[in-house]
């Protein structure tokens, strides 16, 4: 092989080391670039973190509201609120309404039977504002639209605190659409849906069910208990007249139960 040939060889192996050695300078680049997206960022504005335990979610949450200064959008599924929960969020969102910010928070509308929620909104007095539906999304927490709280597993025992603008405003427009379908406090759920003997809550399980849902599914969307849940469908077989739960799904679709159940949108 000649020197001529050698030479360009060469060039071409050193030429294939520059182009690799130039890619991953790039990929390293975009690693670090998004590297404030990985679970455990220590920075403080990172996109997303993942908080373990309680105790550090809660100091988190506790952070945030104290530095909202605007407005906090809060959905809170599980039926009835507990009274220890309500204690607690009452030794924090007062201050916030204090403040000036407002607090709109949609709760399914079982929780309106919880005699802790009354007492724990006529301590916020006007700064705080809830409506009610069927059934609502998984816990989450936004303050002033920069910062949002969500659970990070089924036990809620780790929590992912977002600040990437586009997911938050993501959530934000989720919460917007529930809120304008949802029903505000001081009206009635209803309670009629044309149908003979079915109630709306009937016609909202009829809709789950039709949607393949198991029992204590249904349940959990709706903050009942499977003990209720299975009642209002026995009640609902009855209505339909309906002797096993296959024919009930036969039934369902033929009375035009299987889609969504949602009130009209307040004013």
């Amino acid at each position: 092989m000649d020197a001529a040939a050698v030479a360009l060889l060469v060039r071409g192996i050193h030429d294939g080391l520059a182009d690799t050695r130039h890619r991953a300078g790039r990929i390293a680049e975009a690693f670090e670039r998004y590297a404030s997206i990985g679970p455990r960022a220590p920075e403080p504005c990172a996109a997303v973190r993942v908080l373990d335990g309680f105790d550090e979610i809660d100091a988190a949450i506790a952070a945030a509201s104290a530095a909202c200064t605007t407005e906090m959008l809060t959905v809170q599924p599980d039926g009835i609120r507990s009274p220890s929960i309500l204690a607690h969020a009452s030794t924090r969102d007062p201050a916030l309404v204090d403040r000036g910010a407002r607090m709109r928070t949609l709760y399914t509308h079982v929780a309106r039977y919880g005699h802790a929620l009354t007492a724990y909104l006529e301590r916020l007095g006007d700064g705080a504002e809830v409506r009610t539906l069927d059934e609502v999304t998984d816990r989450m927490m936004v303050f002033d639209r920069t910062v949002a709280f969500l659970p990070a597993n089924p036990e809620r025992t780790s929590a992912l605190e977002l600040r990437q603008p586009a997911l938050v405003a993501h959530l934000v427009t989720v919460f917007e659409c529930l809120w304008n379908r949802a029903v505000p406090l001081a009206e009635p759920v209803p309670a009629a849906t044309g149908i003979t003997g079915i109630t709306h809550r009937e016609r909202v399980i009829a809709a789950l069910l039709a949607e393949g849902h198991q029992d204590a599914v249904v349940a959990q969307r709706l903050g009942i208990s499977v003990r209720t849940c299975r009642h209002h469908i026995g009640r609902l077989a009855e209505a339909l007249g309906s002797s096993s739960r296959a024919q009930l799904g036969v039934r369902i679709a033929r009375a035009g139960l299987g889609g969504p159940a949602h009130p009209v949108a307040p004013r």
